[in-house]
């Protein structure tokens, strides 16, 4: 679905004549692929890269040197350019940036209708996107009387009536309340299994990467770890060297077995948690 090969990209710094001074290298010589179907994870701190790398899969940003491909097309063929935006739709952390629609059901058919999809077929679409969504009884609400969690699934849907092979997902539970966070990660799970709709989610919630059939991890352009959920948070140290967290069940794990408790490594949730010590203790 997503291949990259060498991809890099250079961003100019600019002075406040708006004269460039220098260039930084945000993606440095990265090789990636992406089967149809699978959900993603990638993982970095601020400036690692990650974000720079979404908006090269949805063709806001062309590549420096390198090449990625999205579904067999290259993102710097222009006559390429709105079949791979149909392709890869993104989702981006503030909702608000992406609702236009007075109404919810109105928004949500504003990309197809840009697509010159028939007002019949239209219609079908709105109402299927909001229904994978849980937002079916909401059609006729306005965007702005939804809480931020709503708003974000609203957000997906608009992606998902264009009919995307893959969904990428910018950081979109960043401005969420812990309940909205779980809501629309929930959802983007549920298009994963139901839909087989290919996900890329970039988050700094390390609880939100534990479903995902694999995590990728940039430091300075480039990725440094890849891996299962379990293999890569299994590595705590080296996530730790890389300024990054994980989810508190493996960091409670890790702490128990520096002090000598038999436990397994890469345990990720607190349930795993509870039944590795209820069989240590039963050992006892």
């Amino acid at each position: 679905m997503i291949r990259a090969e060498k991809l890099t990209f250079d961003y100019a710094k600019t002075n406040e004549e708006g004269n460039v001074e220098s260039w930084k290298r945000a993606i440095d010589g990265v090789d990636l692929e992406v089967r149809s179907g699978e959900f993603i994870a990638i993982l970095g701190h601020n400036g690692s890269g990650k974000s720079t790398l979404a908006k090269h899969i949805n063709a806001i940003l062309l590549p420096t040197e390198g090449t990625l491909w999205v579904d067999g097309m290259d993102t710097k063929d222009e006559d390429k350019l709105w079949d791979i935006r149909q392709d890869a739709g993104m989702v981006f952390q503030n909702p608000d940036n992406q609702i236009i629609g007075t109404v919810v059901e109105e928004d949500v058919g504003f990309g197809p209708e840009n697509l010159g999809v028939p007002t019949d077929e239209i219609w079908e679409r709105v109402e299927e996107s909001l229904k994978a969504v849980g937002m079916l009884k909401y059609r006729k609400h306005s965007p702005n009387r939804l809480s931020g969690g709503q708003k974000q699934r609203v957000a997906i849907a608009g992606v998902m009536a264009m009919h995307p092979r893959c969904i990428v997902l910018d950081e979109p539970t960043a401005m969420l309340d812990p309940h909205g966070r779980k809501s629309v990660i929930r959802t983007v799970q549920k298009l994963n299994r139901e839909e087989k709709i290919t996900v890329i989610l970039i988050t700094h919630y390390m609880e939100e990467v534990i479903e995902a059939d694999r995590v990728i991890v940039m430091d300075d352009g480039k990725v440094v770890m890849q891996g299962t959920p379990r293999e890569v948070f299994s590595q705590v140290d080296r996530l730790k060297e890389l300024r990054l967290d994980v989810p508190q069940a493996t960091l409670v794990a890790y702490e128990l077995q520096k002090k000598g408790f038999p436990l397994r490594n890469g345990i990720l949730s607190n349930e795993e948690l509870v039944e590795e010590l209820c069989q240590l203790k039963s050992k006892m």
